[in-house]
């Protein structure tokens, strides 16, 4: 049983495995987590230029590639750590780094393009 605040409005939700049930209505859920790579979810963009964007505002504690590099799908190119947690920020797919504006010790916001990979 889990309570849902959604603008003034609280609601029970009943979670049994991937079904959610609020109010009577069920509704089916997936539930992932965006930072982990998987090799399937991931391997949707097979053209044209990738970026790597940081999740969440934080600061970049290591840059793992430089410009021109070539890297494999799930390679960690640039690590930024936010609320003492780091998350590696990984490519979807092989390809050579185009662009490299990450810099470690360097705060980013969210959305911020740290590569770009082609």
């Amino acid at each position: 049983m889990y309570s849902i605040l959604a603008g003034r409005h609280i609601y029970e939700a009943r979670i049994d495995g991937t079904n959610v049930t609020i109010h009577g209505r069920s509704f089916r859920a997936e539930v992932f987590d965006p930072r982990r790579w998987n090799q399937e979810r991931n391997h949707r963009q097979t053209e044209g230029r990738q970026n790597i964007v940081a999740s969440m505002p934080g600061k970049v504690v290591r840059v793992m590639v430089s410009a021109g590099d070539e890297v494999t799908a799930g390679q960690g190119i640039v690590v930024v750590e936010a609320m003492k947690m780091q998350n590696e920020m990984k490519a979807v797919r092989a390809g050579r780094v185009v662009t490299l504006s990450a810099v470690a010790g360097a705060t980013v916001i969210a959305g911020e393009i740290l590569a770009a990979i082609e």
